[in-house]
């Protein structure tokens, strides 16, 4: 289910589409039912205050989540979003070290480098080839920009730009993991929902 809407069932809010592709291929691969979690698409992490208070509003009014029962992942930059709108609903957080406790899973970086980093370039490579996405990865590293860049950073832009791009690759890149491979917010994210 996506979308914000009343229940008790857990919510877990994301920055965007690529995020939850992100989700729901980790919970296949960790066999973690999502049937009864609302992955909600904030369109972007700064509109995380907003999806915080509707759900507040709704827990008042007896037909939303607890507290306990929203989470969310977020990027290491962008983690003062976060504790500001938890802070203005009410959640007592100090700094980013206390979003776990509040529920909400931190990516070194990003979650796309979270992704390359756990399955290494060469399967990142597997996955492009089996994908036909090689050659646009050819085209990017061609370009003056990005010659003379490592591989890495050269993914790491490969699968951060072009949405429909950036969301296949999320759910193809963790759906390439196994269990015990999948980064650490995603992990501690889907231990939060068994």
């Amino acid at each position: 289910m996506d979308g914000v809407s009343v229940g008790d069932a857990p919510v877990v809010l994301l920055e965007g589409r690529s995020d939850i592709a992100a989700v729901r291929a980790a919970a296949d691969v960790a066999e973690v039912d999502l049937s009864d979690v609302r992955l909600v698409d904030l369109g972007g992490i700064t509109n995380i205050r907003s999806h915080l208070v509707a759900l507040t509003h709704e827990a008042c009014g007896g037909e939303g989540p607890d507290a306990e029962h929203v989470l969310g992942m977020c990027d290491v930059g962008e983690t003062r979003f976060v504790e500001s709108a938890l802070e203005s609903t009410g959640h007592w957080v100090r700094d980013a070290s206390d979003l776990p406790s509040a529920g909400f899973f931190v990516c070194v970086e990003d979650l796309e480098d979270e992704l390359l980093r756990a399955l290494g370039i060469p399967r990142v490579l597997g996955v492009l080839d089996r994908l036909g996405l090689r050659g646009k990865l050819d085209a990017l590293a061609q370009q003056p920009a990005w010659r003379d860049r490592p591989l890495h950073e050269q993914l790491h832009r490969f699968a951060g730009v072009a949405s429909g791009r950036k969301e296949l690759l999320a759910a193809e890149l963790t759906a390439e993991l196994t269990p015990d491979e999948l980064p650490e917010p995603l992990r501690l994210l889907l231990d939060r929902l068994r």
